[in-house]
């Protein structure tokens, strides 16, 4: 698994004359949807494309119904989804009602075992790292790996950028 950066130019917020440059990652392409899921789901069991279709859209009525009912959704191995609320504060207690409510939002906290760490030594969690120039010139075509693997042409780890 390979995950593309870009180089970032960032001010420091204390100081703002102060600028460095950070790896941002970059998403490629379109945001893989729920036909894409459903079809890599069928291909890894005896379930239909529309089977699964059926579980997905039922599985997310359910995650609604129980959020909006005031409980958390607790996946193991993945993770726990529960609600916040964005408010205005009130100077007395009775002030504070559900009009002080702006917006809610959608939590999601990880489960450990899906959480990347850069740092991992198992091969299916391992993740490496390419530039996206790296990336880009590959592409093309014009892409040459670095002999030393240190980075210089956008590979981490030694790693062919596409793939």
């Amino acid at each position: 698994m390979s995950i593309i950066y870009k180089k970032t130019l960032r001010e420091n917020p204390q100081n703002r004359d102060i600028k460095k440059y950070h790896p941002q990652l970059v998403t490629l392409g379109k945001s893989v949807d729920e036909d894409y899921i459903a079809h890599q789901i069928k291909e890894l069991s005896s379930l239909s494309k529309g089977d699964i279709h059926s579980v997905i859209t039922n599985f997310l009525d359910v995650v609604r119904t129980s959020l909006y009912s005031g409980h958390s959704v607790n996946f193991r191995n993945f993770g726990v989804f529960s609600l916040s609320a964005q408010t205005e504060g009130a100077d007395t207690r009775e002030e504070c009602t559900a009009r002080n409510i702006k917006s809610i939002r959608i939590n999601f906290r990880a489960s450990k075992s899906i959480r990347p760490d850069v740092n991992a030594t198992r091969a299916e969690d391992k993740i490496s790292f390419i530039d996206l120039d790296a990336y880009l010139k590959n592409l093309s075509g014009t892409y040459v790996p670095d002999e030393n693997n240190n980075g210089d042409n956008g590979e981490d780890e030694g790693t062919n950028p596409l793939g």
